[in-house]
C-alpha cells in the first residue's frame, strides 16, 4: 500500500503564491505596469483613464483634513505638555530648512557636474508656459499661501484645538469620543486603499498617453540626472542621518514600498500622506510627533522639489549660455530657500516659483520654462517620492531625538 506523504515544497510554494497574490504591492506595480502599456500602446485610451486616478486621488483626500486633525488634537491631548508641542515645532522646521537647503544645493551641483542644459535646443518641443510666466509678476504671500493650502488650516485648528482641550473639564470623555472617531476613520481608509491599483493604473495610463515616450528622449539627460540626484540625497543624506540613529534606509524604503508605488502611479504624495501618518505611529512614532511633522513637511518639507527647482534654473542656464557667477548661485539658492516653501498644495505652483525666481534674476529668459513642461509629468513621480521619503526620515528623525520612539517595535514591523 503506497502512502502519500505530504510535500513541504509544494505548501511553500502554495504559501507563497497567496502572499504575493494577496499582497497590495504586487497589484499595485502590476496596474502601473499595465497602465504604462495602455498609455504607449493606445494613448487615446490612456488619456481617458485620467479621471480614474483623479477620482482616487479625490478620495484618499477626503481622509487627509480628519486624519490629521484627530491625529494632532488626541496628540497634544495625550501629550500633557504643551512646552513639548512647541518644541517639535521649532525642531521640525529647523530640520526642514537645514535639510533642503542642501537638497538645494546637491541640484545645483549635480547640475554643474553634468552639464544637463548643455544640448541642442532647436529639437526640443515647446509648451505654453504663458499661464506660468504671467503668475510670476505677482510677489509670493504667505497670507496667500495658507489660505490655499488646506493641510496647513486642519494643522492650525488641529493645534488650536488640541491645546484648547487640555484646558477642558470633560477632556477624557472628548479623548474617548474622538478615539471611537479616529478608529472608523481609519478603518475606512483601510478599505479605500484596497482601490490603489486602480488609481495607480489610472493616473500612469493618463501620463504615458498624454505625454508620450517619446517625449523623453529630447530631455532625458536632465531627467537622467533629476532621478540621480534624488537617489543621491535619499540613499546618501537621508541615510547618512537615519544610520546614525542606527536606522537602516533601505529597512525604512522596504517598509514603505507601497506608498511609493503608490505616489509614483498618481504622481501625487498627498495620495500616500493618510497611510504614512498609519504606518509611522505603527512602527513606533508617537502620534504627537507624527501628527505634528507629517502635516507640517507637506508644506515646508518639499526635498524633491527643492532639487528639481534648483537643477531646472541651472539647466536653463546652460541651455541660454548664460553664465552665473557664484554670487548669483548662492542668490538662487536664496531666494529658492524661501519661494520653494510656496510650491506645495496648488497645481503649477512649481513653474509659478521657478518663472519667479528667474524673474528675479533678471538674466535667464522665462520663456524657456516652456522647453520643460514636456517631461515635467515624468519627474513629477521623483520629486513626489522624495518628499515622500524626507517626510518619513524627517518623523523619525525628530521621534528619535524626542526619545519618542519605542524601539520594541521597529524590527517586527520593517520584516512585514
Amino acid at each position: 500500500m503506497n502512502i502519500s506523504t505530504p510535500n513541504p515544497a509544494s505548501k511553500t510554494n502554495k504559501s507563497l503564491f497567496r502572499v504575493v497574490i494577496t499582497n497590495l504591492t504586487f497589484w499595485v506595480l502590476i496596474a502601473i505596469i499595465v497602465g504604462v502599456l495602455l498609455g504607449h500602446f493606445s494613448p487615446e485610451n490612456g488619456v481617458k483613464m485620467k479621471i480614474v486616478g483623479e477620482k482616487f486621488v479625490d478620495l484618499i483626500k477626503l481622509f487627509i483634513g480628519p486624519i490629521i486633525f484627530l491625529t494632532i488634537v488626541l496628540g497634544i491631548s495625550g501629550m500633557g505638555n504643551l512646552k513639548k508641542v512647541g518644541r517639535i515645532g521649532v525642531k521640525a522646521l529647523g530640520y526642514f530648512e537645514v535639510v533642503s537647503t542642501v537638497a538645494l544645493a546637491i541640484g545645483v551641483a549635480v547640475a554643474y557636474i553634468f552639464k544637463p542644459g548643455k544640448i541642442d535646443k532647436s529639437g526640443l518641443t515647446l509648451g505654453d508656459a504663458s499661464q506660468y510666466t504671467n503668475s510670476s509678476a505677482e510677489h509670493f504671500s504667505w497670507l496667500q499661501f495658507f489660505f490655499s493650502n488646506f493641510t496647513l488650516q486642519v494643522l492650525l485648528a488641529a493645534i488650536v484645538c488640541g491645546i484648547a482641550l487640555n484646558f477642558y473639564k470633560k477632556r477624557e470623555q472628548t479623548i474617548l469620543v474622538l478615539e471611537r472617531i479616529s478608529n472608523v476613520v481609519f478603518t475606512g481608509l483601510k478599505y479605500v486603499m484596497y482601490l490603489a491599483p486602480i488609481g495607480a493604473f489610472g493616473g500612469m495610463a493618463y501620463t504615458i498617453g498624454k505625454f508620450g515616450l517619446a517625449t523623453l528622449i529630447p530631455l532625458g539627460k536632465l531627467m537622467l540626472c533629476v532621478y540621480l540626484t534624488m537617489a543621491l540625497f535619499v540613499f546618501l543624506i537621508l541615510g547618512s542621518i537615519l544610520r546614525y540613529y542606527k536606522i537602516s534606509i533601505l529597512s525604512i524604503l522596504k517598509y514603505i514600498k507601497e506608498e511609493l508605488l503608490l505616489v509614483l502611479g498618481t504622481s501625487s504624495s498627498e495620495a500616500a500622506l493618510p497611510s504614512i501618518m498609519v504606518k509611522l505611529e505603527r512602527m513606533g512614532c508617537s502620534k504627537s510627533v507624527v501628527g505634528l511633522v507629517i502635516p507640517t513637511g507637506y508644506s515646508f518639507n518639499l526635498d524633491g522639489t527643492s532639487i528639481y527647482l534648483s537643477m531646472s534654473v541651472i539647466f536653463l542656464a546652460q541651455l541660454y549660455d548664460v553664465h552665473l557667477s557664484f554670487f548669483e548661485i548662492l542668490t538662487v539658492i536664496g531666494i529658492l530657500m524661501i519661494t520653494s516653501k510656496g510650491a506645495a498644495g496648488v497645481t503649477g505652483s512649481g513653474f509659478i516659483v521657478l518663472a519667479s525666481t528667474l524673474t528675479a534674476l533678471h538674466k535667464i529668459p522665462v520663456e524657456g520654462l516652456a522647453f520643460l513642461l514636456g517631461v515635467d509629468k515624468f519627474m513629477s513621480e521623483a520629486r513626489a517620492i522624495t518628499n515622500l521619503i524626507g517626510n518619513t526620515a524627517a518623523t523619525i528623525i525628530i521621534s528619535k531625538t524626542e526619545r519618542d520612539f519605542t524601539e520594541l517595535n521597529l524590527n517586527p514591523v520593517l520584516e512585514e
